[in-house]
């Protein structure tokens, strides 16, 4: 626990750093970002961005998965979406190989 706090405050100083150095802040502005603003403001404390991280950091792939699962399913019972799918997949994509 105490090494993922570390590294947790690690990451956020990483980012931190990055937002005093980038020129156009709003295509940085993501969760993260608007915490440590927060912070600045003296909204939030270290502790509370760094928890925050943190629980986004674990819970996100127990509920990524499930919401994966769920729209696999769907996709599955729906097989004209996934027609649909496939022909946008191949017209923004066309013959370059998919990659993750």
């Amino acid at each position: 626990s105490k090494d993922l706090k570390g590294a947790m405050e690690t990451l956020i100083e990483q980012k931190r750093q990055k937002l005093s150095t980038v020129e156009k802040l709003d295509e940085h502005m993501d969760f993260a970002s608007q915490l440590i603003f927060a912070q600045n403001r003296g909204d939030l404390t270290a502790e509370n961005v760094n928890q925050c991280v943190l629980e986004m950091m674990i819970a996100a792939p127990d509920t990524l998965s499930v919401t994966l699962f769920f729209m696999l399913i769907l996709i599955a019972e729906h097989p004209t979406v996934e027609e649909e799918m496939m022909r946008e997949i191949e017209t923004v994509v066309g013959k370059q190989e998919l990659q993750n």
